[in-house]
């Protein structure tokens, strides 16, 4: 007797952010392939990839042109060590990457996003070796934020769920709160969060010396519920750190590359960090692909003789890999040449409609807010022993959309490209799903 794939499955594999008792009752979905907006199944069923596979689809699946760069680079290397090589792929992604930016002119690569907000952390700490600052040694993140799953992006997290388990294991961290939150880019607390910022700001000062840098999620912040914050905080934020001597460190691996309306969210707020972190969308989820930029000024620091022992030498095995370098290249040629930021502006506006009027016809979900090709919402109920979202999830998926909530956040963020009866399907999937469910 033939043993069936679900069985081969689950007497091996431990799947990811997962619950494995879960599986008992709601099956992995067996994926033949995926194209555009769609995950098609072993049955035939097409979901719609409400979620970019964890954000990183940007362009959908199978986009030819991407799967085009991948195949001449294979033709040509696959990987080399890129300690002490180059090749003109990385060079030529590199001069277009810092071209984006103003003075984020050196990049270090890395394979995933938790190893940039690692590498970011890491310099901004060895710097201050370096430089004798050696009382500078502690970290300031933002309430309710996320930035991965290693020890280091752990301790500057602020969700339990994740965290708690490894307490003992991570560094203290000071937390700024309270965040000030919108629902939108029109409210006035968008562009002055004048009374946030008093109380903000004296929470700051006392670790004004002790600081070596704040780090954050700019103004969207994913694993936490997709909240939106105030620019005007992000640029006041910015202006303290540079009048202070503290480095900031922006992750856009969620937010960057578009996603947002803008190609780096903290546009939004009109600054520039001291280092950017980049990952899911460098490579439109084709490859683990991570980038760290940053300005001249920490770059110098390192720059010495080797006998003086300032050399940063964290080493990564797949650091520049020539086939995500490839990738990534044309990933920048098709945001340009399609217009991908206005693109997730337009698309967005068509999804917050489509999710109030969910909202509306359901009376089951709240605070709708929205930037770029992400919007959000909350889910009414008042049951907290009931895991609700989990059993929309399971809904969405039977219905057509692999719709995963955060929690009680409902939320979508399908490819930029997706076209506008993708949202209209995704609409109806949500509300017949959210209906299937006593709240």
């Amino acid at each position: 007797m033939s043993i069936s794939l679900m069985d081969r499955d689950l007497k091996h594999i431990w799947h990811p952010c997962s619950q494995m008792k879960d599986y008992e009752l709601f099956k992995p979905v067996a994926v033949k392939s995926a194209y555009g907006s769609y995950i098609e199944l072993e049955n035939g069923v097409k979901l719609i990839d409400a979620i970019s596979s964890w954000w990183c689809k940007s362009l959908g699946h199978q986009h030819p042109r991407l799967k085009q760069a991948a195949i001449e680079q294979i033709n040509q290397f696959e990987h080399v060590i890129f300690a002490n090589t180059t090749n003109e792929i990385i060079t030529l992604l590199s001069e277009e990457l810092t071209n984006l930016t103003q003075s984020l002119k050196k990049i270090f690569y890395a394979g995933d996003g938790s190893s940039a907000i690692e590498i970011a952390m890491k310099m901004s700490l060895h710097a201050r070796i370096v430089c004798g600052e050696v009382k500078k040694t502690r970290f300031i993140a933002l309430e309710n934020g996320y930035h991965g799953e290693t020890m280091g992006a752990l301790s500057v997290s602020d969700i339990g769920l994740y965290k708690k388990p490894y307490q003992s294991m991570l560094f203290d961290v000071n937390f700024i709160s309270p965040i000030p939150y919108v629902l939108s880019t029109t409210e006035s607390l968008w562009s002055d969060c004048h009374d946030y910022w008093m109380t903000i700001e004296k929470m700051l000062e006392p670790h004004v010396d002790q600081t070596t840098a704040i780090i954050l999620e700019p103004i969207v912040q994913g694993a936490g519920g997709m909240k939106i914050y105030s620019q005007d905080f992000l640029q006041r934020l910015r202006i303290w750190t540079a009048n202070h001597g503290i480095h900031l460190i922006v992750d856009e691996i969620m937010t960057g590359m578009g996603r947002t309306g803008k190609m780096f969210a903290y546009q939004y707020a009109d600054i520039e960090p001291d280092f950017l972190c980049l990952a899911k969308g460098l490579t439109a989820g084709w490859m683990p692909f991570s980038a760290v930029l940053m300005r001249d000024e920490i770059y110098n620091v390192f720059y010495d003789d080797y006998e003086k022992g300032t050399s940063f030498l964290h080493s990564h095995t797949y650091s520049g890999h020539v086939i995500a370098a490839r990738i990534a290249l044309e990933v920048l040629k098709i945001i340009q040449e399609t217009n991908l930021c206005e693109k997730a502006q337009s698309l967005g506006i068509i999804m917050k409609n489509a999710m109030n009027q969910v909202a509306f016809e359901t009376k089951k979900i709240s605070n709708v807010r929205q930037i770029g090709a992400i919007v959000a919402a909350d889910l009414i109920h008042h049951d907290q022993k009931r895991r609700v979202g989990f059993e929309i999830y399971q809904k969405a998926v039977e219905l057509g959309a692999l719709l995963r909530p955060l929690g009680n956040t409902i939320y979508w963020m399908p490819p930029i490209n997706s076209e506008q009866n993708v949202i209209e399907d995704l609409k109806e999937i949500t509300q017949k799903a959210l209906l299937s469910v006593d709240c």
